[in-house]
């Protein structure tokens, strides 16, 4: 009995520290919304971005199944004209957020793989320059949507 009770010591002390090691998650993503455009146009995701952590940290990418390409864009107004431009990444400031909104930053997807609709959720899965992915589940809405529900649920991976 002494034996048994050394060893769920032993664990527990052991355990203890690995839990308080770690860290949780810096990023988190909410309220993503895929806009479908008729035919093979390409889509938009749209999305909000929290850091949480004492650092900037970038968002350098985004991944689908369900689109051939993904690429970080930004809608850009210069002369009264509108012109969408590709980023590398998009930096979120220490405790601070950023939205990816029709007319700023979008991600372009393009190549859909099947049909795409309203009503459907898709999953994309972030890239973060912390080395941090999570995965989102996004709302398919209409050509004429503007902004995305508080519904879509996000799971973290390191």
């Amino acid at each position: 009995m002494k034996s048994l009770n050394q060893a769920l010591l032993l664990s527990a002390l052991c355990g203890a520290p690995l839990a308080a090691q770690a860290a949780p998650a810096a990023m988190s993503v909410s309220v993503c919304w895929i806009r479908a455009l008729p035919e093979n146009l390409p889509s938009g995701g749209y999305f909000k971005m929290t850091n949480s952590s004492g650092r900037e940290v970038a968002l350098t990418g985004v991944q689908t199944d369900a689109f051939g390409m993904a690429m970080l864009h930004q809608t850009r107004e210069k002369n009264g004209m509108s012109t969408m431009a590709m980023v590398k990444q998009v930096p979120v400031p220490a405790h601070g957020t950023v939205s990816f909104a029709p007319g700023g930053y979008h991600v372009m997807l393009e190549k859909p793989r099947k049909p795409v609709t309203p009503g459907m959720n898709l999953p994309m899965t972030f890239l973060f320059s912390n080395g941090q992915k999570l995965t989102a589940t996004c709302e398919v809405k209409s050509a004429g949507a503007m902004s995305g529900s508080m519904s879509g649920t996000i799971s973290h991976s390191h």
